[in-house]
């Protein structure tokens, strides 16, 4: 299966906010997967507050179609073949080159803890990173 790692943390601060990239970073995480394809989505806390409008913006980019339950709390994705498997929170320290994933979604549950642990470990993007799961 292949696994894509989405970040929308260059993209706010850079292009929405107009700010350099902070050293610290949090937010949250969904982890979004389909028949071939597994999708670590993370998002800074000024983008998207709650982890429905993760799995939201990442429909807009992808061209899928969803809607909000109604009491707003949860977006699902109208083809069933995608799922939310979990979410939770993370904080990464650039200059300590530290990465923690925590907490879990309301709406989506938590996340496969051996499975993310195991994945950061192997992301390009996280190489020379200490990677702690709670």
């Amino acid at each position: 299966m292949t696994i894509i790692l989405i970040d929308y943390t260059q993209f706010y601060y850079r292009e929405i906010a107009g700010f350099e990239v902070p050293a610290v970073i949090t937010g949250k995480f969904v982890r979004i997967r389909n028949e071939s394809t597994d999708y670590l989505v993370f998002s800074p806390e000024e983008f998207t507050k709650y982890h429905a409008n993760i799995v939201e913006r990442f429909c807009l980019d992808k061209g899928l179609e969803g809607g909000y339950d109604a009491e707003g709390k949860r977006y699902s994705i109208a083809d069933r073949s995608w799922s939310v498997e979990g979410g939770g929170k993370f904080e990464l320290d650039g200059n300590k080159k530290t990465i923690k994933l925590s907490d879990s979604s309301m709406a989506y549950g938590e996340f496969d803890r051996a499975w993310m642990g195991a994945l950061m470990r192997a992301l390009p993007e996280f190489t020379g990173f200490a990677v702690q799961i709670e």
